[in-house]
């Protein structure tokens, strides 16, 4: 706008618009710098105080610097995303600061943590204290009502309904069928093929999978297009917040419309279903099921009990698409390369699952759920591989009221980057972080009481399908070990936006009966 109206009052010379232009960039600067002044003598002031839920006050707010006016330190942060070592900005900055520093990224005066305990008090304290934060594009893209979003009893409630589906003993037996049946397809259409592109071939597993488990739909029309508009839903989740038409974010709420149509006609068929059934209820077959059957916790005495709305289901099934859709076949993806550069641990997988293989064909048994879960080196692999993964590398939240954690003061209105990665790949917790030793998990022992290792988050929060994850990559590498041997070729990881590789890791197999 200042541009328009430069021109349209007509300067005689360039240079005179170019004075302008630099005056009011000089202004622009001066504004922030005083913003930024006014919120760090607030800071100051707020050192005075007792803090929140971590300890008996008088906390400082945290060394860092805010760098450059408008960007901060942005630029360096996703250039470490582009690199091998995509904690040295972290790495950095916890050398001249401490493990928790301020910093400004995506526009945002933040707080970043790389201490376990730390993140610990941050994922915990939830609803009261600390509340989700996300980038615009995100909140956009998934609505106001997002679980992602949500806070206090529906939130948890939620959680605790679909965690209890997902980790009961009834639904993985079940479900471990299907996912075998789905990685056996996919494996078996590799030996036609010269080059393939694992990052590609595991999604078609993983996606097969998550629309079973959130809505019964099997391999067809339906599926195909669910695959298709998830696809470019997902596109959008980092954009520019721009709802313009032809926009990367205006495409993905379009495709976002698209999904929603189809989710809530299974939605609405499987309400009417519902209701017409007199017999008793059995055990909910899918997150749909599981969400029609809720209703909210005992009514107080104004309340009356009501049911989940279906223009609300329809939308958290989308969501709940999203992670495992995400992270569950970068996790498979990540194993196969890891293994790639690890002869030995490739070796000691396959005469595990061998085994396992061996004991099946002679008992004539089928495979339990238990089977793939009970491989403590398979289970080391995993562990290994996610540690090194960081699929999710940290989570964002924002303090509702000054907080005391530690002796570091987070004042009110903040953000707080709680960074898993830097966790991960800290000497102090691993020995040789980037080397990947799936020996090391052997002594570490009880991993999912470990706050030095947290691939799924952690709290209130923590992953309900942790277990299904470990499943769907156990079942995968059992068979693609005791069927295959590979080549892999160079590819690089890039960690930003998200992770993914390069090239999506091409590798070419030969059937392991070729060997014999």
């Amino acid at each position: 706008m200042a541009l328009y109206i430069v021109k349209s009052e007509g300067f005689e010379s360039k240079e005179d618009m170019g004075l302008l232009i630099i005056i009011i960039s000089l202004m622009g600067v001066v504004w922030f710098w005083y913003k930024m002044k006014k919120m760090m003598r607030k800071e100051d002031r707020g050192t005075n105080k007792s803090g929140g839920s971590g300890g008996g006050g008088g906390g400082v707010v945290p060394k860092g610097n805010l760098g450059w006016p408008f960007i901060g330190e942005t630029l360096h942060f996703i250039a470490s995303g582009y690199s091998s070592q995509p904690v040295s900005f972290m790495d950095k900055r916890k050398l001249l600061h401490g493990k928790v520093f301020k910093t400004h990224l995506l526009g945002t005066p933040i707080i970043v943590s790389t201490d376990p305990d730390v993140n610990k008090v941050v994922l915990q304290n939830h609803g009261n204290t600390f509340i989700p934060a996300y980038p615009k594009s995100i909140t956009e893209l998934l609505g106001e009502h997002s679980i992602l979003q949500m806070n206090g009893n529906l939130q948890k409630r939620l959680h605790a309904l679909i965690a209890g589906f997902l980790r009961s003993p009834q639904f993985k037996t079940r479900i471990t069928a299907h996912i075998e049946s789905s990685v056996v397809s996919t494996l078996g259409s590799w030996q036609h093929m010269q080059v393939l592109l694992v990052q590609e071939e595991t999604k078609k597993i993983t996606f097969e999978v998550l629309v079973k488990v959130l809505m019964s739909v099997g391999p067809g029309e339906d599926l195909e297009f669910l695959r298709r508009e998830f696809e470019e839903f997902i596109k959008g989740l980092i954009c520019l917040p721009l709802k313009l038409p032809g926009t990367r974010l205006y495409k993905s709420l379009k495709a976002k419309e698209r999904l929603l149509k189809v989710v809530k006609k299974i939605v609405e068929e499987r309400k009417l279903a519902m209701e017409e059934e007199t017999d008793e209820k059995g055990m909910a077959k899918d997150a749909v099921d599981v969400l029609l059957r809720d209703s909210s916790e005992e009514p107080s005495s104004d309340q009356i009990k009501q049911s989940l709305p279906l223009d609300f289901i329809s939308g958290n099934i989308i969501e709940m698409m999203i992670p495992g859709e995400e992270t569950v076949p970068m996790a498979m993806t990540l194993a196969v390369k890891f293994l790639s550069g690890c002869p030995v641990a490739l070796q000691q997988l396959m005469e595990e699952n061998m085994e396992l293989k061996k004991q099946k064909k002679e008992s004539g048994e089928d495979y339990s759920w238990t089977d793939y879960l009970s491989l403590p080196f398979t289970q080391s692999v995993i562990s290994e591989t996610l540690r090194m993964a960081n699929i999710i590398n940290g989570v964002w939240r924002k303090a509702l009221k000054d907080i005391d954690i530690k002796g570091y003061l987070i004042p009110k209105g903040w953000c707080v980057l709680t960074s898993f990665i830097s966790v991960h790949m800290d000497e102090e917790n691993y020995r040789n972080p980037y080397l990947f030793e799936p020996w090391r998990w052997e002594k570490i022992g009880a991993a999912a009481n470990n706050n030095s290792f947290t691939p799924f988050g952690g709290g209130q929060r923590l992953c309900p399908g942790l277990e299904l994850s470990r499943l769907e990559i156990s079942i995968f590498l059992h068979h693609l070990v005791t069927t295959y041997r590979w080549v892999a070729q160079e590819d690089e990881i890039i960690y930003f936006p998200t992770v993914k590789m390069k090239k999506k890791l091409p590798i070419k197999v030969t059937p392991l009966c070729n060997y014999q």
